[in-house]
């Protein structure tokens, strides 16, 4: 493996989970965040052994300032900052540009200093949305449609910043190794109270904040999962991994099994979690008010369930059980005091 990386991103949950492990490997890390005064001091006390083996830049998706330093003296890239909302945006373009011009960013200055392999962190929303309603299986060589108007600002914003991102590595870098690991939700332990969507959907369903569960599905995979992929995808041959595309997925599973998982495996904790469905229509008649439901409304009924073997097989790793995912989520919750 490369010996110096920069991780971009790193107050986010995944990588946040990927720095700790690099540097538990030995590694030098640089990273990035958008505010440098906000974000080094908690970066330094959960890292407070790394010394210099930990490098903080302050960079923004949207600008060139601070990229050419945190490239400077790295041999690889996990590109995992992009923004992710809770509730639907105003304009698409709040995310699409973003993450377009972030993935650019993060290549372009990664080329100039001489990055030998770049990981981009995308999504399986850039695989499984935009299809004719009867698909409801997917793998890695499947596409959003991002032209489709069904199609959301979320999953529009990682299709676009993905094919672009391949497209300006085959015509500008092509020398350089380049692939994307592409997670459904992602949930597992956390280190902090600083949550991600998918984590506080777990929060959600157990401090009685969604009292009826929705007729909707995710796929489910665990954070060390993810991390493990990059690992493989940073480490493993050039031949491996260029230009591949790797979903991770343990399990789809519907809101009323997770609900039914967290009870079961966790009952002094979920008493509140849902036992009783919402129903459709009032999701429907939610939605002009709440941008929740209304990102709900577009997923009711829907099976989005996305292949994730391949990627195992290709980096060399077996999945953790969706259920003991969401126990170690809902526990971790626990220990951080965030169930009410």
């Amino acid at each position: 493996m490369s010996s110096t990386i920069l991780v971009t991103g790193g107050t986010g949950y995944i990588g946040g989970e990927l720095i700790d492990q690099l540097l538990a490997a030995g590694k030098t890390v640089h990273t990035t965040v958008r505010s440098k005064a906000k974000s080094e001091l908690r970066l330094r006390t959960r890292w407070g052994d790394a010394g210099e083996r930990l490098a903080v830049f302050e960079a923004d998706l949207e600008s060139d300032a601070g990229w050419a330093e945190a490239c400077a003296g790295c041999d690889a890239v996990a590109h995992v900052a992009s923004p992710f909302p809770l509730a639907a945006p105003k304009n698409d373009d709040e995310l699409i540009v973003p993450a377009r011009e972030g993935a650019l960013r993060a290549l372009r200055f990664a080329d100039g200093s001489g990055v030998k392999r770049f990981v981009l962190t995308s999504s399986a929303a850039a695989i499984a949305y935009g299809h004719p309603l009867e698909k409801k299986h997917f793998d890695h060589s499947d596409w959003t449609d991002a032209a489709s108007p069904s199609v959301a600002a979320y999953a529009k914003s990682k299709t676009i910043a993905e094919k672009e991102a391949r497209a300006w590595v085959a015509q500008n870098a092509p020398d350089m190794v380049f692939c994307s690991i592409n997670p459904v939700a992602v949930f597992g332990p956390i280190a902090n109270d600083d949550l991600s969507t998918s984590i506080e959907m777990v929060q959600k369903m157990v401090d009685g904040s969604i009292p009826l569960a929705p007729n909707m599905g995710i796929g489910v995979v665990d954070v060390r999962d993810v991390v493990r992929a990059h690992f493989a995808a940073l480490e493993l041959p050039d031949d491996t991994v260029r230009d591949g595309r790797f979903p991770l997925q343990e399990k789809f599973m519907w809101m009323r099994d997770m609900a039914a998982t967290l009870r079961a495996r966790a009952p002094e904790l979920a008493g509140k979690t849902p036992t009783r469905p919402m129903p459709d229509f009032l999701v429907k008649l939610l939605s002009p008010f709440l941008n929740e439901m209304k990102m709900l409304k577009s997923e009711l009924g829907k099976t989005r369930d996305v292949d994730g073997s391949h990627s195992a097989q290709v980096l060399g790793f077996d999945y953790i059980a969706a259920e003991q995912t969401l126990e170690d989520t809902l526990r971790s919750l626990a220990e951080h005091g965030l169930i009410k």
